[in-house]
């Protein structure tokens, strides 16, 4: 499965996923995005989306704990930065989608390759 993101060459369309003051610093959101999975992070007041899916087995990710700006797979331990998705423990080799986000008029926005 390729889990690469597009070059920046590749145009981006920006989706809105939510009210950023439902979203509190320390919380996560789950959204569903073309058949996608998408857990959104609020750290520090940073918002920050990876695809809720462990490139080790495909599980999903987004319930783990959360350790500073690291997700660990809650089903075999790998670890991710879900500033930009690179597997930093194995089971997992594989880095994992990361999306940019923006905040737009309080509305948070994650761009996908279209």
């Amino acid at each position: 499965m390729d889990y690469s993101l597009p070059s920046d060459s590749e145009k981006i369309e920006y989706v809105t996923v939510g009210d950023v003051d439902d979203l509190p610093n320390g919380e996560r959101l789950f959204v569903e995005i073309n058949d996608e999975t998408i857990v959104v992070f609020n750290i520090g007041g940073k918002i920050f989306a990876i695809a809720d899916l462990c490139s080790h087995d495909n599980g999903p990710l987004g319930d783990g704990e959360l350790e500073g700006f690291e997700v660990t797979c809650p089903r075999h331990g790998a670890r991710f930065d879900v500033r930009d998705g690179k597997a930093l423990s194995f089971p997992a080799v594989v880095d994992i989608p990361a999306y940019p986000v923006r905040v737009v008029n309080g509305q948070i926005e994650i761009g996908l390759p279209t």
